[in-house]
């Protein structure tokens, strides 16, 4: 059974993913500081972010009706 408990690898992801959703309101700033290394950083802040996230799958999910 479920128990909708999370692993700290999805709450780290989620925090990650937090960040990445940051330099993308501050990507006008952070181009002008970083060059092209901002979106480098976006990209590589989004993939770490989902692996993450995705990490957290433990079991299949159930069949359906």
């Amino acid at each position: 059974m479920n128990t909708g408990k999370r692993s700290h690898n999805f709450w780290i992801g989620n925090a990650v993913l937090t960040v990445a959703m940051l330099t993308l309101f501050f990507m006008g700033p952070l181009s002008d500081a970083l060059g092209i290394w901002a979106a480098v950083l976006w990209m590589v802040l989004a993939a770490v972010g989902m692996a993450l996230v995705m990490s957290d799958k433990r079991e299949e999910p159930p069949a359906p009706d």
